[in-house]
């Protein structure tokens, strides 16, 4: 049975997804053991990267030529980051960590990098490069959830959202979404789109790795 091109990209991106789950943040999350310091700047550092995502998705939507494709996508913008925002407010409650947060160095690098493939790659590529937090927290969500040793688990609410039915939905739609468009696209493009991909897993890990180390800007000094 021949692959499609989202079954190519997680095979060329599955060792940086084992690394993911082999992190000391997501074994945290899995025994209830993670710091609230580090689940805290994890939030607020999230929010930031997820309004930023937010307007990469909305661009992508205005950008795709499909009326289907365009209101998917800006279905993506509008209601999933709303719910994930919302999500994030309610944990900042808990936590009491409403203090504005600088966006750290990974935050930065990552975003940056989602903004440049919008502006300057065809679209495919854009769209290769958001496909991974989608994939990674869905299966991120499902594997803590599938390993969880600790029955009152102080961030359930987080697990149970990105384990859950709604947000498998979403990934569905953008993997149809992604595998049709490269379907029709030249093999140049395809290849980019991998790369491109490959180079999102590795910011997520680098996203979840910096939460756990406090990442901090050197030169700080105010």
């Amino acid at each position: 049975m021949n692959k499609n091109w989202c079954d190519n990209a997680w095979e060329a991106s599955s060792l940086n997804y084992k690394k993911i789950t082999e992190l000391k943040f997501i074994k945290g999350l899995i025994n209830g053991s993670l710091t609230q310091d580090r689940f805290s700047y994890y939030i607020q550092q999230d929010s930031i990267y997820l309004g930023e995502y937010g307007r990469v998705l909305a661009g992508i939507g205005a950008k795709l030529s499909n009326p289907t494709y365009r209101s998917l996508f800006l279905k993506f913008a509008a209601d999933t980051v709303f719910v994930e925002q919302e999500l994030h407010r309610e944990f900042q409650k808990t936590l009491k960590s409403n203090i504005e947060s600088e966006t750290s160095p990974v935050c930065l690098l990552y975003t940056s990098f989602l903004h440049k493939q919008l502006a300057i790659e065809p679209i495919e590529v854009a769209i290769a490069a958001i496909l991974p937090c989608f994939v990674i927290y869905g299966k991120v969500g499902n594997y803590i959830k599938a390993n969880q040793t600790k029955t009152e688990n102080p961030y359930q609410q987080w697990i149970n959202t990105y384990g859950g039915e709604e947000f498998t939905k979403a990934i569905k739609q953008a993997e149809q979404i992604t595998n049709d468009l490269a379907k029709n696209t030249t093999e140049e493009i395809r290849k980019k789109m991998i790369e491109t991909y490959i180079m999102s897993t590795r910011m997520e890990y680098m996203f979840w790795d910096s939460a756990y180390k406090l990442e901090k800007w050197p030169l700080n000094e105010k």
